[in-house]
């Protein structure tokens, strides 16, 4: 990946947080726990996911830099949002969100040329890298705005 590429993603990844609270602003009470189809989730559940994604990937990549070929393993967000309370308000998750990307980008802005290229083996994926890292998450926070602003502008949402 070149530098420059390098230096979109980690602009897009510090900017996810924003991103997430625009598409919460002047959220309602029934927004927040509105479902534009019964198969997703709701505005409040996709916060608590990014919250506990942020935060597990916050890990991976300190795994990835850190350790020698790291094993990194997946998790079952389904049972995240399931048995974690995921009906709770949203608050301490944007701010776990928020101080979790904060610091990872701090990280990211330091890296050296060969701690972007170090590697290890993602338990569902396969061979994984720090650049894959960031490909991934930074996209993510803004998928999930996506939506949240599609779950909100649901002509009839459902609860």
């Amino acid at each position: 990946m070149d530098p420059t590429t390098r230096q979109e993603l980690i602009d897009r990844y510090r900017d996810g947080h924003r991103e997430v609270l625009d598409a919460l602003h002047e959220i309602t009470p029934d927004q927040l726990d509105a479902r534009s189809d019964p198969n997703e989730w709701s505005p409040r559940q996709v916060v608590h996911h990014l919250a506990d994604s942020e935060m597990t990937s916050a890990i991976r990549l300190r795994r990835l830099i850190a350790e020698e070929d790291p094993q990194i393993v997946g998790y079952d967000e389904g049972a995240f949002a399931e048995r974690l309370h995921y009906d709770r308000p949203v608050d301490a998750s944007l701010d776990a969100l928020r101080a979790s990307r904060s610091s990872t980008a701090e990280i990211l802005d330091r890296l050296s040329e060969t701690e972007w290229v170090r590697t290890g083996t993602h338990s569902e994926s396969g061979p994984y890298s720090v650049e894959t890292w960031l490909e991934t998450y930074a996209a993510h926070a803004h998928e999930h705005a996506a939506q949240i602003r599609h779950a909100r502008a649901a002509p009839t949402s459902l609860t």
